[in-house]
């Protein structure tokens, strides 16, 4: 079984592209999604641009390695991230790209500045451009869910309004024959929505409700798209936060590297995550009667994931 069939940003109206996302992220957590305007070209020189990087020398890469930091900007090397609860790290290598805040903004005490390689002429401007693209395709959506509960359309867009989103540009280089069988160990993601670009190479994985792996199987150029552990917790588990993993592909494909950028979007930094009251009742209690920040939670699992 696998989750192959997708919504349309284009062609449903809001009341219907509202139910479609909403039913699929209640019975999975995920959703794929196409016409969803970020531009092939766009997405093409992003990726072009990451592989460069990726292709440079480990020592060079190094270089943009900032520790203690939680890998938040710039270059986290292979072998460092660990999923909550394992003991073997993932099998990946990741580059991040913050939001550029100007100068004097209140949140650059949570955000750093960007950091940028010398030695790949386009990056700077293609991630950028593709940040901006997928930060505004991701309000759309959350536009759609806002609707799914309820709520008026434009409820969420004080909540992400200078969000301390992440664009990862992530590599899986290739395995051996004998490798581990999971280049990202099961986990569930910390912020808002997850938005995927690259997961047309097969390895994505969701846990269903039944306890069985689905694979997740988009066509080219199509999101996935997930909840993530903040909107659960909003939401009181109406929206799920579902467990995924990457395995490593079949031995055919193991001599390939992965390559796939998902934006992580996520609440602004003093945005309360507090239990909306449209999602507590007599039949479902509130199970997180204590507000946090955002901020407060991202520094919570970043620890748990031995990035701090």
């Amino acid at each position: 079984m696998s989750l192959s069939t997708a919504v349309s940003l284009a062609s449903l109206d809001p009341a219907e592209l509202a139910e479609a996302l909403g039913h699929s992220f209640e019975t999975y957590g995920f959703a794929i999604v196409a016409d969803h305007g970020v531009d092939p070209a766009l997405i093409a020189r992003a990726d072009a641009a990451a592989r460069a990087f990726f292709a440079l020398p480990d020592a060079v890469k190094r270089h943009y390695h900032v520790p203690g930091t939680g890998g938040a900007r710039g270059y986290t090397p292979f072998g460092v991230e660990t999923a909550k609860d394992a003991i073997q790290s993932d099998l990946k290598e990741f580059w991040h790209v913050g939001r550029e805040l100007p100068a004097g903004h209140p949140f650059a005490q949570f955000m750093l500045p960007n950091l940028w390689p010398d030695e790949v002429a386009d990056f700077h401007d293609a991630q950028l451009a593709l940040f901006d693209a997928l930060d505004a395709t991701g309000r759309r959506l959350l536009s759609a869910i806002a609707l799914y509960l309820d709520l008026d359309p434009a409820w969420f867009d004080d909540t992400v309004r200078d969000g301390n989103s992440v664009l990862r540009l992530l590599h899986y280089p290739p395995v051996s024959p004998d490798a581990p069988g999971i280049r990202a160990g099961a986990h569930e993601d910390i912020n808002t929505i997850t938005l995927l670009l690259g997961a047309e190479e097969a390895g994505l994985e969701l846990l269903d409700r039944e306890g069985r792996w689905l694979e997740v199987k988009p066509r080219e150029g199509e999101l996935v798209v997930n909840v993530g552990d903040m909107l659960q917790r909003l939401t009181n588990n109406v929206l799920r936060s579902t467990t995924h993993r990457v395995r490593n592909p079949a031995p055919e494909r193991r001599g390939f590297s992965r390559y796939s950028m998902p934006f992580f979007l996520h609440f602004r930094p003093d945005f309360l995550i507090e239990t909306l009251p449209g999602c507590i009742s007599a039949d479902r209690p509130d199970l997180y009667p204590r507000p946090i920040t955002a901020h407060d939670y991202l520094m919570q699992r970043l620890r748990e994931i031995k990035l701090l």
